[in-house]
Order: C-alpha cells, then sequence, then structure tokens
C-alpha cells in the first residue's frame, strides 16, 4: 500500500438553492460535524446557498480563526441540506474506492489539522484552499480494509454515545430526586410518605417569600461547605511551569464544562510547583465551580475520578462540605435550576463575567434538617458511582478512538509532508 493524492478520488460540488426546495441550514463546527446554524437569515438570499447531500463534505478553508482545527464534515444525518456560499462542498468520485466514512476519519486526525494549518497561507486571513486539500497524501487500502477500520471506529464511538445516553438519564435521574425532596418539599416524612402533600406542616420564611418545611432554615452555602479559591501570586505556574505528563493536574477553563470534568486536553505542573502552592488543591468529594469567564459550571472530585493529585486555576472555586453526608446535597444544590438563575442574578462585570466568593456568599439557600440531607446523600450516592463509573469509560472509550485514528498511519512509511 502507498499513500495516494486526495485531489485524485475527490471533486467539488457547486450546486445552489435556486428553487428554494432545501431549508435545512447547517454549518461546520471545530468538532468537524455539521450542525444547524445560528446564523441570523432575514432578508437573506438563500438562493445562493450550497446544497450538499448525503455523504457529501463542507469544509470552511479560512484556518485561522479555528485555532488548531479545520472545520470539515461529513453530511450523514440529513438526505439534504443547505451550507454558506463560503464553505467548500465536495463528494468521494467513486464510493467502491473511497468511503466516505473513511475519509471523515483521515479529517479528524489531529495530525491532518496540524498539515491544515502549516499548509495555509494568507496575509490577512489564512487558508488552506482546494488545491492544498487536493495535495493531501493519505493511505488508501482495500475498500474491504477501509470498511473494517470503519466499523471497528464506529463501534466506539456508538458505546460513547450509548455512555453518554445513560449518563443524561442518570444526571436527570438525580437533578429529580433533589428537586423532589427539596424543591418541591416531597421528601419522606417519618412514616414514609411525601412530606408536602401528606399534610407536613410549613412556616412562611420572608427572605425567600414563601413557606417551607417547618424545622427547616434558610443559610449562605458557607453554612455547610468551606469556599476556597485558586491561588495566586509569584508561585501562580506560568506556561513554562506545564507539561503533558507531570505530579498534578492543573485544571483550566476547558476542564470543567457543562456536563462536569473534561480530562481530554490537560496539563500537570510538577511536584515542586505543586507544593510551592497554598490553595486551590482539591480533595475527594469537592465541588468545583467556574467563577470567571464562563461562569457555573459544575463539577464534582469523586473517589471514582482516577487523577489522585489535582489544583483548580484562579478563574475557579472549591466547595469543600464540612461533613461527607452534605457531598452530594452540595452538588446537586450547586447544579440545581434555583441555583442556576441565582449564579446568574450575582454575577459581576461587564469585560469578563465573574462570580466572586463575596457574592457567593450572598445566594440564600434553603438548609433542610440533617436527617433529610444523610438520607438523600445515600441515595444519591448510588446514581452519582454509577455517572463517574460510565464518564470513565467514555474516557477510556475516547482514547480507544484516538488510537484507531492514529493507527491508520501504521501500515505505510509516513509521507514527509504529514
Amino acid at each position: 500500500m502507498i499513500y495516494k493524492r486526495l485531489g485524485d478520488y475527490i471533486k467539488p460540488v457547486n450546486n445552489r438553492n435556486k428553487e428554494l426546495e432545501v431549508t435545512t441550514l447547517l454549518g461546520v463546527s471545530i468538532k468537524k460535524v455539521l450542525m444547524p446554524s445560528i446564523a441570523n437569515t432575514i432578508g437573506t438570499n438563500m438562493k445562493t446557498y450550497k446544497i450538499i447531500e448525503r455523504n457529501q463534505f463542507a469544509y470552511g478553508p479560512v484556518t485561522s480563526r479555528n485555532g488548531d482545527k479545520i472545520s470539515i464534515a461529513l453530511l450523514e444525518d440529513f438526505e439534504k441540506a443547505i451550507v454558506s456560499q463560503a464553505y467548500t462542498v465536495f463528494k468521494v468520485i467513486d464510493e467502491k474506492e473511497v468511503l466516505p466514512e473513511y475519509l471523515m476519519m483521515w479529517f479528524r486526525r489531529p495530525e491532518f489539522d496540524r498539515f491544515a494549518r502549516f499548509k495555509s497561507h494568507g496575509s490577512a486571513r489564512e487558508i488552506f484552499d482546494w488545491d492544498e486539500l487536493c495535495d493531501t497524501q493519505l493511505p488508501i487500502p482495500s475498500i474491504e480494509k477501509q470498511q473494517q477500520i470503519v466499523n471497528e471506529y464506529n463501534t466506539v464511538t456508538n458505546r460513547i454515545q450509548l455512555n453518554q445516553k445513560i449518563n443524561t438519564n442518570l444526571e436527570a435521574t438525580a437533578q429529580a430526586l433533589y428537586k423532589h425532596w427539596f424543591v418541591d418539599f416531597e421528601f419522606p416524612n417519618q412514616d414514609g410518605k411525601p412530606y408536602k402533600s401528606s399534610g407536613g406542616k410549613m412556616v412562611y420564611n420572608e427572605e425567600l417569600d414563601k413557606d417551607i418545611p417547618v424545622g427547616w432554615g434558610v443559610e449562605r452555602i458557607n453554612t455547610i461547605a468551606e469556599i476556597i479559591d485558586g491561588d495566586r501570586g509569584k508561585n501562580y505556574p506560568s506556561q513554562e511551569h506545564f507539561s503533558e505528563k507531570g505530579h498534578c493536574l492543573f485544571l483550566n477553563a476547558g476542564n470543567v464544562t457543562k456536563k462536569g470534568f473534561n480530562f481530554l486536553n490537560i496539563s500537570f505542573i510538577s511536584k515542586e510547583r505543586d507544593e510551592l502552592l497554598r490553595k486551590g488543591k482539591l480533595q475527594r468529594n469537592d465541588i468545583v465551580l467556574t467563577s470567571r469567564g464562563t461562569v457555573g459550571n459544575i463539577a464534582f472530585y469523586s473517589e471514582i475520578i482516577e487523577y489522585s493529585h489535582l489544583r483548580i486555576n484562579s478563574g475557579m472555586v472549591i466547595f469543600r462540605p464540612k461533613n461527607n453526608s452534605y457531598s452530594l446535597f452540595t452538588y446537586s444544590l450547586m447544579k440545581s435550576d434555583s441555583m442556576k438563575k441565582d449564579i446568574s442574578n450575582f454575577m459581576s462585570g461587564s469585560a469578563q463575567p465573574q462570580l466572586p466568593i463575596k457574592d457567593i456568599l450572598r445566594i440564600p439557600i434553603i438548609l433542610p434538617e440533617n436527617k433529610s440531607i444523610f438520607s438523600f446523600n445515600s441515595k444519591s450516592i448510588i446514581i452519582q458511582d454509577g455517572i463517574e463509573i460510565k464518564k470513565k469509560e467514555k474516557r477510556s472509550l475516547i482514547r480507544l478512538q484516538n488510537l484507531l485514528l492514529a493507527k491508520m498511519t501504521q501500515v505505510v512509511p509516513k509521507p514527509q509532508a504529514v
């Protein structure tokens, strides 16, 4: 098998939406998927937009705005759609020679992104044009081998999607339980029946302007958790202190997302640098909140997470429950819809949104009596352990997915251009 020129296997497609027959407008994301466009198209002449059909590709040649990624994707979820004129649409000439799914795997490789950026040119903006794309060299094995590679990749991808679906359901279950007990006040009474609907006594709270169960109070979150911010000052790590391996994982903004921790692009600091820092070291059962820039993302540092040394950067804060039995109550509280609304209301900053600790301490929380908190924690831990196990499986599957992409070049020598 030898490397072959991509341009011999693809050709451009330039079908315009002249009859306005297609209304589904898609854009290419840097995650290399075609997704619904958010562009304002009011007053736009949609007749000039390009039609893309299933198993055809679209790519944006401008690379300077996308960091390390080139925007390129394969249409798989629709029979037809339209994309902006700024995209180049192309297709495989003969699918008996090259499978579109195999080619898309090649485009997902980080090495392809680096190659595209290296080959990009231009002064005002850098582009990876059609000629450069056509000059790309890649291995093209037999169609049977291509299908085998695609099948292996899709098996892993489907497992990842299934894991995500299971976790979405588990997280919804955990939040539904929290809402049922601590928002709707239907926690079990002493007879095991829903408190409020079984006639449980309520009392008016002036600060919240609503009734809450008798015996419950309104406090601030530092009543149940210590709030710790990231370290600052002369010992704070700078770029030269980070590496791909090391003693302590140093979390940045991209490592705490709406779905919790993301350990795909991580940096480490040495043990010596770690020991110079005074604050921001995580302990098991800590909750992390992003407090600057993208404010409000939450993650839980459970026992199942494999990293034993983690630190937050200065754009996050740690909530450390004063009693481990408060941990999942605190985590569910921070993820609740009411807390999301409060975080939005108490944010400050114009150029960059932020939520300083002093403002976090202004947010009122309903504090149940300990018996309900402890009971909730014991029920939630089963759900949370299931979530963390699935997340760990997902990280392993993504590593396997990346390995499959890397192995595409191992059957033949690398070309000099890549």
